[in-house]
């Protein structure tokens, strides 16, 4: 039986196993595990710590956490977590899951900067191990010897991992694609990823995102000039929303702004953020400048480019305010320009359509990827995807990093290229990688966590199942105030809230409520109704059961009965 985990399936030796926490059948919440050891005494090492977003079902949830107890009750045998890159789905759940792991944190040092400026924001309340490795570093972590192999991916120093192990070599792809012109940075070591399958390879663990995409993903070069081309034709202002992580992105609208003389405006907390890190790093240089959004009004329209969050639709963040007329600094008008430099993340395509057809509404212009190249994907194609497995030429693969259609095609994929033993996972499933052939052999328990405001709280029975039934069927408050002998003392008192006000023949919802109190009420003996918690019982059942005939809905019912001294 592994530690923490379900019954076991295979044999009881000194092994190399993998499981995923979070980042299986889904896109976001990566946490991957690799364990040495026997079953019952293993060593673990932890490749990224991410979050996910919540989606329509999960009502005032800013974000979702992995639940990390499986290796939370072992957090002795954790000997340290990896970040590959500085994405919130990688890097977003450390600072809140990290008290609960204690573990040394590597990562290469844009990535370490991002996780140092969203610890600053928490005024010396927290403070994390974290281990700077230089990109393309090597570092040695309990029985694991890691090297981060340098890949391209849509934000700097995204790396690969070579993980070197008694049992075997795995490589671990995190997010990537074959940039050879990236704008910012290095372009992938497609020389040391031949080096690394040479040598030979036991497992690929593999991003599956792009797996149905044909062909070879465009340069963020390409969408340089791309974005360029449309900011010489344009008239009045311009704006371009994108992912404040992008730090290529950002550089080509820089870039763009100088080439047509206009002034560069950036308005978003987390864009500020990353253009700090990324002057701290070199990956932008130390004179880049730009204004504040409270000088926007102060531009001429056609000397403007706006740079901003809220690509993804964000409620708060700047696009969403600026579509609704209610930012602070920044207006768009017609015949300005909106671009979408970005890809909707899956589950944001209503908050994203809201926004453009609020613009479109004010006479906006706005262009996406589906009309302009303004975006390319920081994940590898299908061509892509071959040529990794040509070079690595693994014994196992297991797809990752994609929704469960994209890990079938991903395996598809792998098997065409000759692997022989290809795995498509769930979270939790524990497989052994080596020595000998691969198995599934295990399970552990894994699940979702709400970041609830300041809190953290379950994702079965808690606040947050609450409020979505309340959404459903809103919540009825009956008060009543009785004698310790059963007497009532007082009238009835109703609150409805997300009820129809009245019934489909005209009658008042509120009357009707009323009527069923106290109809239940006479119907208990008073010697009865000294159970005060048999008569709050009745009352919710009339109650609930009276609205669902008039209604068709079962509202959730609170009764609250005061006792208090008869007279």
């Amino acid at each position: 039986m592994a530690n923490g985990g379900g019954g076991r399936r295979g044999g009881h030796g000194d092994e190399l196993v993998f499981l995923a926490l979070g980042g299986l059948g889904e896109i976001g919440m990566n946490v991957y595990l690799y364990g040495v050891g026997p079953p019952d005494d293993r060593k673990w090492l932890m490749v990224d710590l991410g979050i996910t977003f919540p989606h329509d079902l999960e009502p005032g949830v800013d974000v979702v956490l992995p639940d990390v107890r499986f290796i939370a009750e072992q957090a002795p045998n954790l000997v340290g977590i990896v970040i590959t890159h500085a994405h919130e789905d990688h890097i977003g759940a450390v600072i809140d899951m990290w008290p609960r792991l204690k573990a040394p944190i590597y990562a290469t040092p844009f990535t370490a900067g991002m996780l140092k400026s969203k610890i600053s924001e928490f005024a010396g309340k927290v403070k994390l191990p974290i281990n700077v490795v230089p990109v393309g570093g090597k570092f040695q972590a309990g029985p694991f010897a890691v090297e981060m192999v340098t890949l391209s991916h849509s934000i700097p120093e995204p790396s690969g991992l070579l993980i070197e192990t008694r049992h075997g070599r795995v490589f671990h792809t995190g997010d990537w694609k074959l940039d050879q012109a990236p704008l910012v940075g290095a372009p992938a070591d497609e020389k040391r990823l031949q080096e690394i399958g040479e040598a030979g390879v036991d497992a690929l663990i593999c991003d599956s995102t792009n797996a149905f995409r044909d062909g070879h993903s465009p340069s963020e070069t390409e969408v340089s000039a791309s974005i360029l081309n449309i900011i010489k034709g344009a008239r009045k202002r311009v704006a371009v929303t994108t992912f404040a992580s992008n730090v290529a992105r950002v550089r080509a609208v820089a870039d763009a702004a100088i080439a047509t003389g206009r002034q560069l405006v950036v308005a978003g907390r987390s864009m500020h953020r990353v253009i700090e890190v990324a002057k701290d790093t070199g990956y932008l240089p130390q004179s880049f400048r730009y204004l504040d959004q409270d000088q926007f009004g102060y531009i001429e329209r056609e000397d403007l480019l706006l740079l901003c969050t809220g690509s993804q639709g964000e409620p708060r963040a700047a696009m969403a305010r600026i579509a609704e007329g209610e930012h602070p600094h920044i207006e768009m008008v017609g015949g300005d320009l909106v671009i979408f430099s970005s890809r909707t993340i899956p589950g944001n395509e209503k908050a994203v359509s809201r926004i453009q057809n609020a613009l479109a509404r004010i006479g906006v212009d706005i262009i996406t990827g589906d009309e302009k190249l303004v975006h390319v994907t920081g994940h590898p194609r299908r061509d892509e995807l071959r040529q990794m497995y040509g070079w690595l030429k693994p014994r196992v693969v297991i797809p990752m990093h994609g929704e469960a259609r994209h890990l079938r095609e991903n395996a598809r994929l792998a098997r065409e290229a000759g692997v022989k033993q290809v795995h498509i996972l769930i979270d939790g499933e524990v497989v052994k990688l080596a020595p000998g052939q691969s198995a599934v052999v295990d399970e552990a328990p894994v699940g979702r966590l709400y970041r609830d405001g300041r809190l953290i709280v379950p994702s079965g029975e808690g606040p947050v199942r609450e409020r979505r039934k309340l959404s459903f069927v809103g919540i009825v408050v009956v008060s009543l105030v009785l004698s310790r002998r059963g007497e009532t003392l007082a009238e009835p008192q109703v609150v409805l809230d997300g009820v129809p006000k009245d019934t489909a023949d005209g009658e008042s919802m509120e009357e009707v409520v009323l009527t069923a109190v106290e109809g239940t009420l006479r119907s208990i003996p008073p010697a009865r109704r000294r159970d005060v918690g048999m008569v709050e019982e009745a009352v919710r059942r009339s109650v609930r059961n009276t609205i669902d005939n008039a209604w068709g809905k079962k509202p959730i019912v609170k009764v609250m009965a005061s006792v208090v001294e008869g007279k």
